[in-house]
């Protein structure tokens, strides 16, 4: 690297070995593999990215459902050698049974296509026993890969969907969730040769979409991208006084424009930035909250959304960029919220100044500012009319081509193998929730599960007030609980994918646009990595700064507040749909400069400070509260009343104030450091988080 980003990256510290950090949000550690089997996965996975690539440009003649038979063959027998069974103590290289299932995998993945395609398309409805039983194996095998990536919870799901799609005719038939009963074969035929099942839009976003994502975040990691922006964050901010909190926050953001993965930046992040942020003087819980926070808006923040966007924009039937568009604005105010956050914290924990790198950002974007590129690439060519495939393959190969102008991050034949390999390799997770999920979607359409509990929920709300507004609210906070908690077991993709089938039809039948309905549940879904008591960004952030894991959730909830409450806004009126961009430009205007006007009001409430005044008070902060609730309904009225109540709480704040030369409780320094070599900021591609 250049002089510049030495300098900037030399001063930083690094905490010593940390706990063990899981650095993709739904994942388990992956193997280690080596030697012969290592260099046969990579070959594997290098095989299928060149698939994939081939499949932009040259489609296979046999259609998309073909496409996915050969992916999921090539990706699912790699779940076996790549991640552990857990039982046992486990082995960095596969054993023997993972070897049986990853051969057994190819075989059921290849029969369709092996004994005849067409022929086999021919007895949809009508299977053979042989089909029957290839079915079912590759039932078993698709929930052991899910249970090998992500854990439990999912598999349990997708069993209980299997067990009321076999025996939900043996229910009263006067309830509403009971349906005429399905026998084995037709489940099976449902997952192994239809468009709902296994092959369906779940599997299909992820290797047509995600996995050119990762691959692309796999290029710009080798190509030194993920570094300058960590370089760059520290060098624009090193002379404020916030510019510890500053950092962390722009280092998050853009980490998460490649990365898409809230854990991994959480963690990529922390480890540059915590020994800055302790001699600023953040306590860990603190600063932990600050960086999952900042870490999870990875997966908000354009150009490349968390892997569930993409599955919004094909049950949508929009393009990937209109998506981009409806998360721009709330994009802008969940980092406003943090920024502010962050602004509020300086004050009230008598945060210090730290020295920083003598580098200069303006230097630095000279000499490297060429990452930005390939991402600025995508978004021309999406508003081009390229397709986002196409868009994401071009960007891929000028970041490639890019890399030649630092020397030591050149993407030789051999290091675009490796980035090649890796991308596939990251995707495996998202592989098998996808595969999973397709368990949960074809249950759902065959049984008509989602319209009954959709009708249920808003039968439910209907049960307490017969008010249409006051129905639609009970229902909008019913379904933000019920995806918080949902998302406190599953990854967050499957978690869209459940909501949508279920609380987007009730969403709908109350009349919101589909639009606001799908990125509300897409928020919420996001939005369980940091929802006690599992939030694992917190998690891993705690991990790097040796806080407290509790504590530290519940500062990452103060900091990601304003995303929890602007999705309701999307629903909750009409005017809230204009915060997704949709509308004309005037409304648009005024709408998220309520929106705004509320995100600051909240960062007061939960901070207790007001900024240019001083601390806040009990009954300043709930009014402050108060009025950021009212100006999000996004009514006039409501807006008018909110800013009369947040003035009201910035007087009383005023005239509270403490006296002059009152300070806040000092900080302890922080102990002795020992400066450690900083290790290279490495984050997890794109479509990490499953």
């Amino acid at each position: 690297m250049g002089d510049d980003r030495s300098s900037a990256a030399g001063e930083a510290e690094v905490e010593a070995a940390s706990p063990a950090v899981h650095y993709d949000d739904e994942e388990r550690p992956a193997r280690v593999l080596g030697g012969r089997v290592g260099a046969a996965v990579s070959v594997v996975a290098f095989a299928v990215a060149v698939l994939v690539l081939w499949q932009v440009f040259r489609p296979l003649a046999q259609g998309s459902q073909f496409y996915l038979i050969i992916f999921l063959a090539g990706t699912l027998p790699l779940c076996f050698l790549a991640y552990r069974s857990g039982w046992g103590k486990g082995r960095e290289s596969p054993t023997g049974t993972d070897w049986l299932l990853a051969v057994a995998a190819l075989a059921v993945c290849l029969y369709p296509v092996a004994g005849g395609y067409n022929a086999f398309l021919d007895r949809q409805g009508l299977l053979e026993p042989v089909d029957v039983a290839f079915g079912a194996v590759l039932l078993i095998l698709v929930v052991e890969a899910c249970r090998r990536t992500t854990g439990w919870a999912l598999p349990a799901v997708c069993l209980l969907f299997l067990g009321y799609g076999y025996y939900g005719g043996l229910l009263p038939q006067t309830w509403s969730v009971a349906h005429a009963g399905l026998d084995f074969g037709q489940i099976v035929d449902a997952l192994y040769n239809s468009g709902s099942g296994f092959y369906g839009t779940p599997l299909d976003v992820a290797a047509t979409y995600i996995v050119l994502f990762t691959i692309y975040g796999a290029v710009l990691d080798l190509s030194g991208a993920s570094r300058f922006f960590v370089d760059l964050s520290v060098a624009a901010f090193r002379k404020s006084r916030s510019a510890a909190g500053r950092t962390a926050v722009a280092a998050g953001f853009l980490l998460g424009t490649v990365s898409g993965s809230g854990t991994a930046t959480a963690v990529s992040v922390g480890a540059v930035t915590w020994p800055m942020l302790r001699r600023a003087g953040y306590p860990p819980e603190q600063a932990g909250g600050m960086l999952a926070a900042a870490g999870v808006g990875a997966i908000l923040s354009p150009p490349t959304l968390g892997a569930a966007a993409f599955i919004v924009a094909e049950y949508l039937n929009v393009s990937y960029l209109t998506v981009l568009g409806w998360a721009m604005i709330p994009t802008v105010l969940y980092y406003l919220g943090i920024l502010l956050a962050v602004e509020i914290d300086v004050r009230r924990f008598g945060v210090r100044a730290v020295d920083a790198p003598e580098a200069s950002a303006g230097r630095l974007l000279l000499r490297f500012g060429y990452h930005f590129s390939s991402l600025i690439v995508i978004v021309v060519l999406l508003a081009l009319g390229q397709s986002a495939t196409r868009a994401v393959v071009y960007a891929t190969i000028l970041a490639a081509a890019l890399s030649f102008l630092d020397r030591s991050a050149w993407l030789t034949p051999q290091r675009v193998f490796a980035a090649l390999a890796a991308g596939v390799r990251g995707v495996l997770p998202v592989v098998a929730v996808c595969a999973a999920a397709g368990i949960i979607t074809a249950t759902t359409t065959k049984t008509g599960l989602g319209a009954q509990l959709a009708s249920l929920l808003v039968n439910g709300a209907k049960a307490v007030t017969d008010e249409p507004q006051l129905v639609l609210a009970l229902t909008v906070v019913l379904a933000a609980i019920a995806l918080a908690l949902l998302g406190l077991a599953i990854p967050v993709t499957a978690s869209f994918i459940i909501g949508w089938v279920i609380i987007g039809p009730a969403l709908l039948t109350l009349g919101v646009p589909a639009p606001a309905a799908a990125m509300f549940v897409f928020y919420y879904s996001v939005l369980s990595e940091v929802t006690p008591p599992t939030a694992l960004a917190a998690v891993g952030a705690s991990a790097i700064t040796g806080g407290r894991a509790v504590p530290t959730m519940w500062q990452a909830l103060k900091y990601a507040l304003p995303a929890f409450l602007a999705p309701i806004a999307f629903v909750l009126t009409a005017n809230g749909g204009l915060l997704l961009a949709r509308g004309p430009w005037t409304g648009v205007l005024w709408t998220t400069l309520a929106a705004a006007t509320a995100v600051l009001a909240l960062a007061i409430a939960t901070g207790g400070w007001v900024i240019g005044i001083g601390p806040a008070g009990v009954v300043s902060r709930v009014l402050a509260g108060l009025a950021g609730l009212l100006l999000l309904y996004l009514e006039p009225v409501a807006v008018v009343a909110g800013i009369a109540v947040l003035s009201v709480a910035v007087l009383t704040a005023a005239l509270h104030r403490p006296r002059p030369g009152a300070r806040p409780e000092p900080v302890p320094e922080p102990g002795p450091q020992t400066p450690l070599e900083v290790r290279p900021c490495r984050t997890t591609p794109p479509g990490g988080e499953a």
